[in-house]
C-alpha cells in the first residue's frame, strides 16, 4: 500500500516539475544550473578543505574493510571499527600492508582505553571492560573473519592492561 502512496506522490511531483520547466525560458534554466552547480562545487570544495582527511580515509577504510570479507556488520558496527583501525594505526600498531605486529609490550594505559572505547575518567568496573571487549570481539573474532586476528590480538592485550590498571 505504501508503495503505491509512494509512486503516485513521486509521479506527481514529477508532473508539477516538468510542467513547471516546460513554462520557463531555456536560457533561465541554463543559467539556474550553472548557479546551482557553482554553489554545489564551492560547498563540496569547502567540506574537502575542511574534513577531506576524514571523509576521504572512511570509505577507503570501509572499502577495505570490505575487502576483508566481513560479512554481517552494519554500517555503525563499521564506524567503531574504523574508529579502532585509525586509533591502532595512530599508534603505529597496524597497518594493513605490514603483515607483522609491533612489539606487544609498548600499549600504554591511555591507548588501550582508547581501543576499548572506555573513558578512563570514569569510575569503570571490571564489568563494564568485559562488555567493551565482548562488544568489539563479536565484530573482529578469528572465528568470524580470520583477516582480522591481528586487530583481535591487540584487542585482547588491550583488557588485559585495562584489567590490571584496576587491580
Amino acid at each position: 500500500m505504501n508503495i503505491i502512496i509512494y509512486t503516485v506522490l513521486i509521479l506527481a511531483a514529477l508532473y508539477f516539475l516538468l510542467r513547471f520547466f516546460a513554462s520557463i525560458n531555456s536560457k533561465k534554466i541554463s543559467q539556474g544550473v550553472r548557479i546551482i552547480l557553482f554553489i554545489g562545487l564551492i560547498v563540496v570544495a569547502i567540506l574537502f578543505a575542511v574534513a577531506g582527511k576524514f571523509l576521504l580515509t572512511l570509505p577507503l577504510t570501509v572499502a577495505s574493510l570490505a575487502l576483508l570479507k566481513l560479512k554481517g556488520l552494519s554500517f555503525l558496527q563499521l564506524i567503531s571499527l574504523f574508529r579502532l583501525i585509525q586509533t591502532l594505526r595512530n599508534s603505529g600498531r597496524f597497518s594493513f600492508n605490514n603483515k607483522k605486529v609491533s612489539n606487544t609490550n609498548t600499549m600504554s594505559t591511555a591507548e588501550a582505553y582508547k581501543i576499548l572505547n572506555l573513558n578512563p575518567s570514569k569510575k569503570i568496573t571490571k564489568e563494564d571492560v568485559n562488555k567493551a571487549y565482548i562488544k568489539i570481539q563479536k565484530k573482529i573474532h578469528p572465528d568470524i573473519s580470520p583477516e582480522t586476528s591481528r586487530l583481535s590480538t591487540i584487542v585482547n592485550e588491550a583488557k588485559d592492561i585495562i584489567l590490571k590498571d584496576l587491580s
